[in-house]
């Protein structure tokens, strides 16, 4: 699906002269008329909102002309890389950091301009979020664009992912919502079994499926939760802990078709079916972004309350940590002329100025402070859930690698869910392509 927003052109010239000491200052030209192109991935929700800051932005600056496309979020990562290849990437786009990452390791996104901003530096675009949640896009070496202390990235949304319940469901199959939802891994199994209903070998009500492919935020923190981690803390060993990972694949593999039949990746995504409320599926890994999805989707459903929200499981005796938390960027394409750079940080700032809306209308959370410490937050329903289980995460893995480790790690879980591979076999696979993969970006 693609859109694009156009309007008008042409407003005001701003040219700097030299100081009276004799210094010269960089002339940018901001009233020629310039088109700035954006690319996201499809949320109906957002785009709507999206497009009404655009057709405004265009209206106050009528030079200025913006392009919004929306792609699949299934191909817009692939859909950038060759976009940046072939020299024709867009001025503005934005991935979860662990996608977003190998571009911006290889010095493609523009550093934020604090001007832009309406700001005078760094440290003031820091002052405006939560701790740490502009880390991962700040070049604290000069490693990641090459321009220390700079920041390349402004945060669409901060995400952690929770489990939205059916309790209708939960109900028909004898259970009490509230106190029998599962609060281990070992519990969903069982829980799964009493819910989970078939014609033949088909399941035509799940009692919970997974995130598939996005290991890395919702699969890896059950890993995490028994030792292992994608990476080790000082970036060389790849899928530590070996043991964690067996575990948690055999784990996939009884959960699988040839196991208990209880879920699998061929069948519909879990959080498209939930919003139906059709007796397809009782438990599905979402975020507080859901909310406004269901009400939108389903208004009835979602007036209903028949649904809830838990925490993220725990394996018993297990580390007590949550699904990973996650980022949406905004970021800026280098490759563009240093005119266009400004003007798209310009407008993406114009769109993040609006924080409560994106919560009130689409349920995304910038990680502002005001945002976060005031009450809109605190009155969406069950974000107490989601702020409690972001207390027990860790971040995303993130790193020049993290996408293909994404993708090996799908092909291990694919391997022992489908094909009958033994966990031993498929850990030993993932550690060797993914030692790989890491060796080559280090």
């Amino acid at each position: 699906m693609k859109k694009i927003i156009a309007a008008a052109a042409l407003a005001a010239l701003a040219v700097t002269s030299m100081s009276a000491a004799g210094k010269k200052e960089s002339a940018l030209d901001d009233n020629t008329p310039i088109t700035i192109t954006l690319w996201t991935h499809e949320d109906p929700n957002r785009q709507k909102l999206e497009e009404s800051y655009a057709a405004e932005y265009m209206k106050q600056h009528p030079n200025v002309k913006i392009e919004y496309s929306v792609y699949p979020s299934t191909k817009i990562q692939d859909l950038i890389s060759t976009a940046y290849a072939a020299k024709n990437a867009p001025s503005i786009w934005n991935l979860e950091l662990q996608k977003a990452y190998p571009l911006l390791s290889q010095g493609l996104c523009a550093p934020v301009d604090p001007e832009a901003l309406g700001v005078k530096s760094e440290k003031d675009i820091t002052a405006m979020y939560m701790e740490h949640m502009l880390d991962a896009v700040t070049d604290t070496d000069g490693s990641i664009g090459g321009k220390k202390g700079k920041i390349y990235g402004l945060p669409l949304e901060l995400n952690n992912w929770c489990i939205y319940l059916n309790k209708k469901i939960f109900r028909d199959a004898g259970l009490d919502p509230e106190k029998d939802y599962p609060k281990t891994w070992e519990d969903m199994m069982t829980v799964c079994e009493k819910i989970t209903q078939r014609n033949g070998n088909i399941i035509t009500r799940r009692g919970f499926d997974f995130r598939y492919p996005d290991y890395l935020i919702s699969w890896v923190p059950m890993v995490n939760q028994l030792g292992g981690r994608v990476v080790s803390a000082d970036g060389k060993e790849a899928i530590t802990n070996p043991e964690a990972w067996e575990k948690v694949l055999a784990y996939m593999q009884e959960f699988g078709p040839n196991g208990k039949n209880l879920g699998a990746p061929t069948y519909t995504a879990a959080r498209k079916v939930f919003d139906t409320d059709s007796n397809e599926i009782a438990m599905s890994l979402s975020g507080l972004y859901q909310e406004a999805r269901i009400r939108t989707a389903n208004p009835d459903f979602y007036n209903s309350m028949e649904w809830m929200v838990i925490p993220y499981p725990v394996f018993k005796g297990g580390k007590n940590l949550a699904a990973c938390y996650y980022f949406q960027f905004y970021m800026v394409n280098s490759q563009i002329p240093e005119r266009e750079q400004k003007e798209a940080w310009r407008f993406v700032n114009f769109m993040l100025s609006h924080p409560d809306e994106y919560l009130e209308k689409i349920a995304l959370v910038q990680p502002r402070k005001t945002l976060i410490e005031g009450d809109l937050f605190k009155s969406m329903p069950y974000s107490s859930v989601f702020t409690d289980d972001l207390k027990r995460a860790e971040s995303v893995y993130y790193g020049a690698a993290s996408w293909q480790i994404n993708q090996q790690i799908n092909e291990a879980i694919t391997s022992v869910m489908l094909n009958g591979v033994s966990p031993k076999e498929a850990v030993q696979k993932l550690k060797k392509s993914a030692q790989s993969v890491l060796d080559e970006a280090l």
